[in-house]
């Protein structure tokens, strides 16, 4: 079934909707329960950041929601479209066109340039050469990195790979914007840029999903989600969102 030809549940606003969502896995002879239940709403251009302890199953719910795997029971829908019992080609074409992803180890390839790394969801999906370079530069000048499209990962700072990465979840222009402990390889400065960079996407109309175990990290969002044994243990406002860097004292360097 393609995705288009469910119909739409909730708002017309809402990017994620789940209800009952379960995930469990067998273990031998013993079964796991990794989510129980997840009801969650996030709308559009909303700024959310998921928290939890490890075997909170946060590192779940995120997977599901980036349809990088499939739930044993509930419901789904992504721009009011079902998708929790679609097959891995539509979750291919999914992931590909409606999620951008922005990964902890950056993911970028080695032996190509800034600009060839943002371009490949585009190759995947088809554009045509010349559109697909305008818009991996578009997508490069976005993050500050106009002056950089010719440079190799290995000639580029954590903080710039990084900002490729998220120019490369930009580029297909999808609905979410899902980021993976996307400063849990940077030293506390750099964090703090690209979560101001994260607070810049939000601010121009982008909906962010965060993951993090960094309770810091997490307040530049404004609404945290905290998952404990499978289930929501809250879902809060935050009051006042963190945008500062943090002071001197705050910045030295983490191994």
């Amino acid at each position: 079934m393609s995705v288009a030809d469910g119909n739409a549940a909730g708002d017309a606003a809402d990017v994620i909707r789940t209800e009952a969502l379960t995930r469990s896995f067998a273990m031998g002879s013993t079964t796991v329960q990794a989510l129980r239940g997840v009801d969650l709403v996030i709308r559009r251009n909303e700024y959310v950041a998921i928290m939890g302890p490890s075997g909170s199953g946060k590192s779940t719910l995120m997977n599901l929601i980036g349809c990088l795997d499939t739930p044993s029971s509930g419901e789904y829908w992504l721009n009011g479209n079902p998708v929790a019992k679609l097959g891995e080609d539509e979750l291919a074409r999914i992931r590909n066109r409606d999620i951008g992803f922005v990964f902890q180890t950056f993911n970028l390839l080695a032996r190509a340039t800034a600009l060839r790394n943002v371009e490949l969801p585009l190759i995947y999906a088809g554009v045509a050469p010349a559109e697909r370079r305008e818009l991996a530069a578009d997508a490069l000048r976005q993050v500050d990195l106009g002056d950089r499209m010719d440079h190799r990962p290995n000639q580029l700072s954590g903080g710039q790979r990084q900002r490729v990465s998220v120019a490369r979840a930009l580029v297909t222009r999808p609905a979410l914007l899902l980021a993976d402990e996307p400063t849990g390889n940077l030293d506390t400065k750099t964090s703090y840029e690209i979560m101001a960079l994260f607070d810049r996407l939000h601010a121009q109309g982008n909906t962010i999903v965060v993951v993090t175990h960094e309770r810091d990290i997490a307040e530049h969002a404004e609404r945290i989600v905290t998952i404990r044994d499978g289930r929501i243990e809250s879902d809060e406002r935050c009051g006042k969102r963190r945008t500062s860097a943090p002071a001197a004292s705050e910045q030295a360097e983490v191994s």
